[in-house]
C-alpha cells in the first residue's frame, strides 16, 4: 500500500473506527473464473480462449462465437 493509501484509510477509519477498507475484511470474488484453453478456430483460424467445458472433444471442428453468429447471416 502506498503512502497516500495509507494515509487515506487512517483518515477514513479516524473517521468512522469500524471502517475496514473499500473493499472490506471479506471481500472475494463474485464468482470463481472458469478454467480456459486457447483453441484454434476451424473458420477464421485464430486462437481463441475459450472454457475447457465448452471445448468439442475433436477440437478441429471448434468454430468460434463470432464465426457462429456470422453463419446464420451468411444463410439468408
Amino acid at each position: 500500500m502506498g503512502r497516500k493509501d495509507r494515509e487515506r484509510f487512517l483518515r477514513m477509519k479516524q473517521q468512522d473506527p469500524d471502517y475496514s477498507g473499500f473493499r472490506g475484511i471479506t471481500a472475494t470474488p463474485a464468482k470463481p473464473a472458469e478454467a480456459t484453453e486457447s483453441v484454434t478456430c476451424s473458420v477464421c483460424r485464430r486462437k481463441r480462449n475459450v472454457p475447457v467445458s465448452s471445448i468439442p472433444v475433436d477440437r478441429e471442428r471448434f468454430v468460434c462465437l463470432q464465426c457462429q453468429e456470422r453463419q446464420p447471416a451468411a444463410g439468408i
